[in-house]
């Protein structure tokens, strides 16, 4: 049940972006919650063989390309769609922060961070 709320809120979060951010596109709600669990599968298959594998650069940028992992992740997610368009690498790199601070703000107002 978690997941399904996390996936949710990040469709909405991704939603919202779109008026923030003028180089990401949506073409409805539907593809936003679409490209969230897009997003989610992409995270938990593709990105930690990525992470794994940028190790070395990871440690000299201190964490920092792991802002570029995720950028990454929200391009490759973008181009399963026809609805969903990332203007480019800059936008998913703002697009990509501003979603993990939305969805985490968003996803402990609502209670998800209980263990009950």
């Amino acid at each position: 049940m978690n997941f399904i709320l996390k996936v949710l809120i990040t469709g909405v979060i991704a939603y919202l972006l779109q008026g923030i951010l003028s180089g990401v596109h949506f073409k409805d709600m539907k593809t936003a919650a679409l490209f969230a669990l897009v997003l989610a599968l992409l995270n938990a298959v593709v990105k930690p063989i990525l992470v794994i594998l940028t190790i070395p650069v990871t440690m000299i940028t201190l964490g920092l390309f792991l802002l570029v992992i995720n950028a990454l992740m929200v391009m490759l997610a973008e181009s399963f769609f026809n609805g969903a368009q990332v203007d480019g690498f800059w936008w998913a790199l703002a697009f990509s922060i501003l979603l993990s601070i939305g969805s985490s703000i968003l996803y402990s107002l609502l209670g998800g961070g209980s263990k009950n």
